[in-house]
């Protein structure tokens, strides 16, 4: 399983470009070095764009939002998600709805441009 990330500083937000395989213990560490490239830059506006070839198991969507808090990732973020691999859309869906129902921040997106949107304009509260 590969746990390779890449996490840029794009001016107005941080993008990741998350590992193809997913799993708790593959994307900690993908969370804790945007968390400190956000805290660093102060800059809390996330765009992650993955194309998982092994879709997150249910448990560890529910292992988000404690992650989440464990880093402080509250109300100061706004994360857009950008699935890219349809066969795991559904399994990054549920980890989106756990997050919200956490009031965790955290929206997927079915295109770059569609969480770019989403991400650059505060107003919006839709996808």
């Amino acid at each position: 399983m590969s746990a390779d990330f890449e996490i840029t500083f794009r001016g107005d937000f941080v993008e990741a470009i998350a590992p193809s395989d997913k799993s708790i213990e593959i994307v900690t560490p993908m969370w804790e070095a945007l968390v400190a490239e956000c805290e660093q830059r102060r800059c809390f506006k996330i765009l992650g764009i993955s194309t998982a070839d092994y879709p997150m198991p249910t448990i560890d969507g529910y292992q988000h939002a404690e992650l989440f808090n464990k880093l402080g990732i509250d109300h100061r973020y706004r994360i857009a998600w950008v699935e890219k691999n349809p066969e795991a859309v559904d399994a990054t869906y549920f980890v989106e709805t756990v997050l919200i129902n956490r009031g965790l921040p955290g929206r997927l997106f079915s295109s770059t441009s569609a969480a770019l949107d989403w991400l650059l304009n505060e107003d919006s509260s839709q996808k």
